[in-house]
């Protein structure tokens, strides 16, 4: 196999990581998310501004989304776009979910690495 295929079949594994992820997390599946997740996995919440938090480690970054799919339960996430190079993975996205009664969105990028079919980082950028 010559580098070119192995870079193809590295982004095909990436693209596929980050789909199951993206399709758990529309579902507010947190123990199909825990599945998907390095047991060193960090992830960097875009608030409080202006840096975000980051929490570390597979148990603290499930319960913090369990926490927030209890308190967001018609929150949804259209990926716009994905791009993937190696174990890298950038992703654009529209997240839905009615706001005083009336439709609300914020657009953002999220850039993961994924090691070994897991997420190892997602990290968390807002417009606005």
């Amino acid at each position: 196999m010559n580098s070119e295929q192995n870079a193809a079949m590295s982004d095909q594994g990436t693209r596929m990581v980050i789909d199951r992820f993206n399709e758990a997390f529309n579902r507010h599946d947190a123990d199909a998310l825990a599945l998907l997740l390095t047991d060193d996995t960090v992830f960097e919440d875009t608030s409080p501004p202006p840096d975000g938090r980051r929490i570390e480690g597979k148990a603290a970054v499930v319960e913090f989304w369990r926490q927030w799919f209890s308190r967001n339960t018609e929150a949804v996430f259209d990926a716009e776009e994905v791009i993937v190079s190696g174990d890298r993975a950038v992703v654009r996205w529209v997240y839905r979910k009615p706001r005083n009664g009336q439709p609300w969105h914020l657009r953002d990028v999220d850039v993961f690495t994924v090691r070994g079919e897991r997420v190892a980082a997602k990290l968390a950028y807002v417009k606005g």
